[in-house]
């Protein structure tokens, strides 16, 4: 199950959120993980005594809460809070940190930390952040690409040629996320983010010419750092037999599981001859047609079906 530590959450937003570290520091390496009876938008969350988020976010309104508590009844509050798990308390809005909540804090090894930003804002920041830190993930091989707006995946069996076809649609003014090794993050319920591993980044491995830095080459606006997975597009040899397998009145679009999310999958066979560049487009582009209720093969069968039907009326008149 993915996990990070308060330590990490620390060092990725310290800037960002303008974070400074209290107390708890023996805490840092606490985890915060997601399961399925907790999902991430239930981790961070205002001061809860009965049900802690992992990550509990004290306001302008937690924070006067405890300073009007008689000091039994604030102990017994925070004894009850610190008996349950949490991995970091965060006060907010710029409020002073009442004394009796820092030396729980530090006596139970649970990070303490403020922030002069709002509460809402600052729930908001973290929980977009854990959604993609914890993010279900897997890794695929193919070239992740942008094209025209949409994030595709290009597979298919070694020497096939994707990365030439991916050198082809970059130099058509397309977009590079990844080469050879693709991480997928689920980071919604109908959602994949793809994302280039760190040490692959703006490299493209081509037969013939080695590695490439497509940034250096094409320039900034050749890569990007992350895409929507929407199409993934395999690439299959164009021999008699898988031609013949391929229904070219096929209205049932293919599709393919990933980490549980349904992505909709288009077969492009490879043969001499054929610019896989110009059809990879055109699948793009009917894709986004599809997506907005055009469907040029039903509409071409449409179209014969009326035909016909007008040339049996014909017929029966006669």
């Amino acid at each position: 199950m993915p996990n990070i530590s308060v330590r990490r959450l620390y060092q990725d937003n310290q800037h960002k959120l303008n974070l400074s570290w209290v107390a708890g520091r023996s805490g840092s390496d606490n985890l915060i993980s997601n399961d399925e009876q907790r999902p991430t938008q239930a981790l961070v969350g205002h001061l809860n005594f009965i049900h802690p988020n992992r990550v509990q976010v004290l306001g302008l309104a937690e924070v006067e809460y405890l300073n009007k508590l008689e000091q039994a009844a604030a102990r017994t509050a925070l004894d009850q809070l610190f008996h349950r798990t949490m991995a970091v308390v965060i006060v907010a809005n710029a409020q002073p940190v009442p004394n009796l909540l820092r030396d729980y804090c530090q006596s139970h090894n649970v990070p303490l930390m403020s922030t002069p930003l709002e509460s809402p804002y600052l729930m908001d920041v973290l929980r977009i952040y854990l959604a993609r830190a914890l993010a279900v993930s897997t890794v695929m091989h193919g070239v992740f690409l942008d094209v025209l707006e949409i994030g595709v995946l290009i597979m298919g069996d070694s020497a096939m040629g994707k990365s030439e076809l991916a050198l082809e649609l970059i130099s058509r003014g397309h977009g590079m996320v990844a080469d050879d090794a693709v991480e997928l993050y689920r980071i919604g319920p109908e959602t994949l983010e793809g994302r280039c591993p760190a040490l692959l980044r703006d490299f493209l491995e081509v037969r013939g010419l080695g590695i490439l830095n497509i940034r250096t080459i094409f320039g900034e606006t050749a890569v990007r750092p992350k895409k929507v997975l929407k199409l993934i597009i395999h690439l299959m040899k164009a021999n008699d037999q898988a031609m013949q397998t391929l229904d070219r009145l096929n209205i049932q679009s293919e599709t393919q599981d990933i980490l549980g999310v349904t992505v909709r999958k288009v077969i492009l066979p490879v043969a001499a001859g054929r610019n896989l560049a110009v059809l990879v487009e055109a699948a793009v582009r009917n894709y986004i047609l599809q997506l907005r209720g055009i469907d040029s093969t039903r509409e071409f069968i449409d179209r014969h079906t009326n035909l016909l039907r007008d040339q049996e009326h014909a017929a029966d008149s006669d």
